[in-house]
This record gives C-alpha cells, sequence and structure tokens, in this order.
C-alpha cells in the first residue's frame, strides 16, 4: 500500500522490451531489497534482484499503464511501500492503476496551477468532487468533475517534487480514482437487492 506521498523522482536507466513484457531500469536516490514494493508513477511493482531498481513490467501493466511509452532518460515519481504503522499523510493508493487519462491543459493564474485531464466514462463515474483520487501516483484532491474531465489543483510543493508540472496538452497519465469510490460504485451496481434477499430466506 502507497500514500500518494511521492518520495523522489527517478531517472529511466533503461526500458527494453522482452518476451514477458517490459525489463524497466530506473536511477532513484535510494535501493530496495529484492521483492520490495515500489510506486513507480503509480503503477505497483516488484523489485528484481541486483542493485538499483529494476523490474519486470506484465503485458497487463503494459496494457493499463503509460509504462510501455517510458523512455531512457524519462522521468517517473517513486515511492516504496507504507510501513506498518507509519503516518498516512495522503490517502490510500494501492498501486493498481485502473487506466489512463490524457492531459487537456495545465493552466498558471499567479501561483494557482489547475491541471484538466479528461477519461473515459469508466473512470469518470468513480471521481468526485472534493474525493482523493491519484495521478501518476500522486495524491490529489478532485476540484471538479464535468462532461468526462475532472481537475486537480497542484500545490508549489508538488510542482517540485513530482513529474507533474511537467506535463503538456496531450500527454497520457496513469489514474487511480479512490478505493471508496470503487465499492460504491460497485454498490449501486448491484444486483443485490433486500426483496432477493427476503426472497431467498436470508432476511
Amino acid at each position: 500500500m502507497f500514500t500518494g506521498i511521492v518520495e523522489a523522482t527517478g531517472r529511466v536507466r533503461a526500458a527494453r522490451r522482452t518476451s514477458r513484457g517490459l525489463r524497466l531500469e530506473v536511477e532513484g536516490p535510494w535501493k530496495v531489497s529484492a521483492g520490495a514494493s515500489v510506486s513507480i508513477s503509480g503503477a505497483c511493482l516488484t523489485a528484481l534482484d541486483g542493485d538499483g531498481l529494476r523490474f519486470d513490467v506484465i503485458p497487463e501493466t503494459l496494457k493499463r499503464t503509460t509504462l510501455g511509452a517510458l523512455r531512457t532518460g524519462g522521468r517517473v515519481n517513486l515511492e516504496r511501500a507504507l510501513a506498518s504503522g507509519a503516518r498516512l499523510d495522503g490517502h490510500v493508493v494501492q498501486g493498481h492503476v485502473d487506466g489512463k487519462g490524457a492531459v487537456e491543459s495545465l493552466s498558471r493564474n499567479g501561483r494557482e496551477v489547475i491541471l484538466e485531464i479528461r477519461v473515459g466514462p469508466e473512470l469518470a463515474n468513480q471521481i468526485v468532487a472534493k474525493g482523493s483520487i491519484a495521478v501518476d501516483g500522486v495524491s490529489l484532491t478532485v476540484v471538479e468533475v464535468e462532461d468526462g474531465r475532472f481537475s486537480v489543483a497542484l500545490i508549489p510543493t508538488t510542482l517540485k517534487r513530482t513529474t507533474l508540472g511537467k506535463l503538456r496538452k496531450g500527454d497520457r497519465v496513469n489514474i487511480e480514482t479512490d478505493v471508496l469510490a470503487k465499492y460504491a460504485q460497485q454498490k449501486r451496481n448491484s444486483r443485490i437487492t433486500l426483496k432477493l434477499l427476503k426472497k431467498a430466506g436470508f432476511v
């Protein structure tokens, strides 16, 4: 589990296609042990043996995320898994990317920066104003949701410590919606009703 509070950005050292997906190597400020979970721009990956940050990215992850588009020299957001008993400063982020969004705009008005992203209906139904969302692994609060788009405000610290301030129109980003919104949607879509439970003898 993660918090969406990015610890650092890293540089892609290599992104090589293999018969099993993608071998990704990232240069970061720390090393992790084999088997450790690391969020790479919002996608939870398992570290391989050896020094540094090395991962195998499977086809399902490549399909759902932007990791397949990474190139040598590119920057990614990094966060190590939350330690037991640690303070949860962001929100509950699983590192299970739900899908991709496309940047509509990154507008600046003085110190205020608003990022607007377009998503498909399967994601839009899980996003609510003032709710939490992770964009490329960064925990953010949704400002507005309208017509398949949502916006978030980026504070100076976020611009300084993450890759979000470098985004441009058309760029693709990883989106993980709030886990609570997912459960709420599942409940709304459920066919199990009180009437059905009574008929089956459970109530």
